[in-house]
């Protein structure tokens, strides 16, 4: 089966702590696009936190909520597709590439897929420096655990770009710079 055209969406992957939002907001800035957090939206859609979903009902009904707000919003941004519309930067949470059906939607889409990557030891650090609001973070033998699963579902990211030592500004412009190589329409 051909590989759909990409579109304008560029979608933020990565373990927790990663930057995605962080960096999803000033890459969307760089670009003059829309920008959104998924964890964001099922917290509105479902008038509870990420963490509170996850201690009243649990992960596996989270990553249902997660895989409908994805499929619609894959839906909704379809329209992004046309040069003459703005395009979308989405931060996805931690997990949701993870899961094989989200992975194969995002690829029929022809979505644009970035992994934000820095090692264990300083992921672990910015979610300490983050807080408590993380429900997957609370062990560290549980997070490096995690950490190890999912990288072999993170391998199949378009993209790959180290944030390790650098400010969310230099992490979206190099995004940018990276995009605009294979993607002329991302430049300014």
């Amino acid at each position: 089966m051909a590989r759909p055209e990409p579109t304008r969406r560029i979608f933020l992957i990565g373990f927790m702590g990663a930057g995605k939002t962080s960096v999803g907001r000033a890459l969307a800035t760089r670009l003059g696009w829309k920008f959104s957090d998924l964890d964001n939206i099922i917290e509105v859609r479902e008038q509870q936190t990420v963490a509170t979903i996850f201690a009243e009902r649990g992960e596996a009904e989270f990553r249902r909520l997660e895989n409908a707000a994805l499929a619609e919003l894959l839906q909704a941004s379809s329209a992004v597709n046309e040069l003459s519309q703005p395009g979308q930067v989405i931060a996805l949470g931690g997990g949701t590439f993870v899961q094989a059906a989200n992975r194969a939607a995002l690829e029929n889409a022809g979505a644009t897929t970035v992994l934000l990557e820095a090692p264990l030891e300083e992921l672990i650090s910015r979610c300490r420096e983050a807080g408590n609001a993380r429900p997957l973070a609370g062990d560290v033998v549980t997070f490096q655990e995690l950490f190890t699963a999912r990288q072999s579902a993170y391998s199949h990211a378009r993209y790959r770009v180290d944030t390790m030592g650098k400010s969310v500004e230099q992490v979206a412009e190099e995004i940018q710079q990276v995009l605009a190589v294979g993607k002329p329409e991302v430049t300014q």
